[in-house]
């Protein structure tokens, strides 16, 4: 069975977001792929940004990584995007890479391929599944494959969301992943890694 393509592509704007994206990469390298790590550009004004400083600091340390470009999701055979909840929908940031994707779609290069996705929110019901339900609305219309973990391993009762991973990272957003989260990440890019390469096999 052929090596799978993995493209992790995230905002995240206080780092929560960007740590589930870090361990996806990590998972998805362990179980044989190739991957891709991406973090989308910032939108929000630098005022915004200015007046939190966890989102401040995080903006500093991430500037320089490598940015999400069309190339990335085209290049993979499995995609995981990642965004923090915003009112039970994915971040401004994220959706206006999508929004770009235009051209891709298209020509159907966005099609055949395995994708799932993940959040994190302030509150235990601050619109994660909301927000990963709206995300596979734009799967559909890729013609992409969405392989969300349901339950397919007793982990995914302990961090309990077949729809992908998510995370409460507390009201002053800085409760870390703990071992569930962590778990089913692992979980969830293993089990994308191998279905994208039986469908490349």
């Amino acid at each position: 069975m052929p090596n799978a393509k993995l493209a992790v592509i995230y905002y995240s704007s206080t780092g929560t977001v960007h740590a589930m994206a870090q361990r996806l990469a990590e998972a998805g390298g362990r179980a044989g792929a190739e991957v891709r790590l991406r973090q989308v550009a910032e939108l929000a004004p630098q005022e915004a940004i200015a007046a939190n400083a966890a989102w401040s600091q995080h903006f500093d340390r991430t500037k320089d990584e490598p940015k999400a470009t069309a190339d990335d999701i085209v290049w993979a055979d499995a995609v995981l995007l990642g965004s923090p909840t915003r009112y039970g929908n994915i971040s401004s940031q994220l959706k206006q890479f999508i929004d770009t994707l235009g051209p891709q779609w298209s020509q159907g290069l966005l099609a055949d391929k395995v994708y799932a996705g993940f959040t994190a929110s302030m509150t235990a019901h601050g619109g994660q599944e909301s927000t990963l339900l709206a995300l596979y609305n734009t799967i559909h219309h890729f013609g992409g494959i969405v392989v969300a973990p349901g339950y397919t391993d007793p982990l995914k009762f302990a961090d309990g969301n077949p729809y992908g991973v998510s995370h409460v990272t507390g009201g002053d957003n800085s409760a870390p992943l703990g071992e569930a989260q962590l778990a089913a990440l692992d979980h969830m890019a293993e089990r994308v890694v191998r279905i994208a390469g039986k469908l490349k096999g």
